[in-house]
């Protein structure tokens, strides 16, 4: 394993800018408090070798990670660690990251699932940190430790079962995320609910409200501010990764300032197909809109035409916001309350004016997470309250 010396942190890929793997392999050492120590890369015996590389700032970091199969060929690799620090990952590329707990699993992707051996497959991943952000070291490939015979695994230590996701309450008919917030207890979001800002932070904020409620006595309160690059989310630590085939999601949104002209998100979906990057729900040119990171497509298209097939997102009041996405074929719905919006509504067949942009693309969405608050590309501040939340694979009632 090697760790980079710490550098000047310098700014996060832009969210709409696509992220490219590093090509260079720096030299691993890290700082102490008596000076610099070199650290020796893990598992270059035999069954696989990891290179570990980090760049961190305060709050935040990206790795980019280089696992070589020093044993037999893996069809469909998978390559598993625990962090022991409070990281979160936001997103990656070149491969689909899965985070449970502390338990972190990434695996190829259709293009680099095979690795043979002595071959290696790179990735990179981005995520965020509060208290301690230490590498991790008890990598393993296909099950089997890396530093391994590459064979049969040795008898792993006894390790502290990651935290399993309580139950959820009746009233969400099953559902992986469930939550009113009332279990909040202090000023910021915690258990559950992380405060994330997944490419770059500015002055947004994110706080427990016992002041405003859509229902009992808590919600979660975003103070959104204008700016590219300002990002303020709080990210459920559940994973959707296997909610489906079609993943349904309500929630309940209060908002102070009408959508502007210019291009806003306040629901963000970390979505494996676009390799980490997000299917955003949000609005531009007064309206709600669905973006996808990965192609900067709309639905609907921003023509007036598509535009008036959309609907605002009436201020000062709570809305029952629902949505629909089926992750085995290009399909979506969203309603506000009860309606059915036409402009956000794609079902494979190209309409003009909604969705013959958004079906350019044809790979599924399969989202990872969820992600409440505020990310602006221009001009635009807003706060926002968000209560009752509910994710699950059965439809949601309002």
């Amino acid at each position: 394993m090697r760790v980079l010396l710490p550098r000047l942190p310098r700014r996060p890929w832009l969210s709409r800018l696509p992220r490219r793997p590093w090509a260079a392999v720096l030299t691993a050492v890290v700082l102490s408090a008596s000076g610099f120590t070199a650290l020796p890369a893990s598992g270059v015996e035999a069954g696989c070798r990891v290179d570990y590389t980090v760049n961190k700032w305060t709050g935040g970091f990206t790795a980019q990670i280089k696992v070589t199969n020093l044993g037999p060929t893996l069809d469909s690799w998978r390559l598993a660690w625990t962090y022991t620090g409070d990281q979160q990952v936001t997103s990656a590329w070149n491969a689909t990251v899965t985070q449970t707990g502390r338990s972190v699993v990434a695996a190829g992707t259709s293009w680099n699932g095979t690795l043979a051996t002595g071959s290696t497959a790179e990735f990179g991943l981005q995520g965020t940190w509060r208290s301690a952000d230490p590498a991790p070291s008890d990598f393993t490939l296909g099950g089997v430790p890396c530093g391994g015979d590459g064979s049969t695994p040795p008898t792993p230590p006894p390790t502290t079962p990651p935290p399993t996701t309580p139950p959820p309450s009746a009233d969400c008919g099953g559902a992986v995320i469930c939550s009113d917030f009332e279990n909040q207890t202090g000023p910021a979001p915690s258990g559950d609910w992380r405060f994330t800002a997944p490419d770059c932070q500015g002055s947004g904020t994110a706080a427990v409200d016992t002041a405003v409620a859509h229902s009992g006595s808590t919600s979660l309160r975003v103070d959104g501010r204008a700016g590219y690059c300002n990002h303020a989310f709080v990210a459920s630590t559940a994973d959707l990764s296997s909610v489906g085939p079609v993943m349904h999601v309500r929630m309940w949104v209060r908002h102070t300032t009408a959508l502007p002209s210019a291009h806003v998100t306040f629901v963000s979906l970390p979505d494996a197909s676009q390799g980490g990057r997000s299917l955003r729900v949000g609005g531009q040119n007064g309206a709600l809109q669905w973006n996808r990171e990965v192609d900067d497509a709309t639905l609907p298209a921003q023509s007036p035409a598509g535009v008036a097939l959309s609907r605002p997102l009436p201020t000062g009041s709570w809305q029952c916001l629902r949505f629909a996405i089926d992750t085995t074929a290009p399909g979506l719905d969203t309603w506000l309350g009860d309606e059915r919006i036409p402009g956000l509504h794609a079902d494979g067949v190209p309409t003009q004016d909604i969705d013959q942009q958004w079906l350019v693309r044809t790979t599924p969405p399969r989202p990872t997470a969820l992600r409440l608050g505020w990310e602006s590309y221009g001009t635009g501040d807003d706060t926002l309250w968000f209560d009752d939340v509910a994710v699950g694979p059965a439809p949601l009632d309002c």
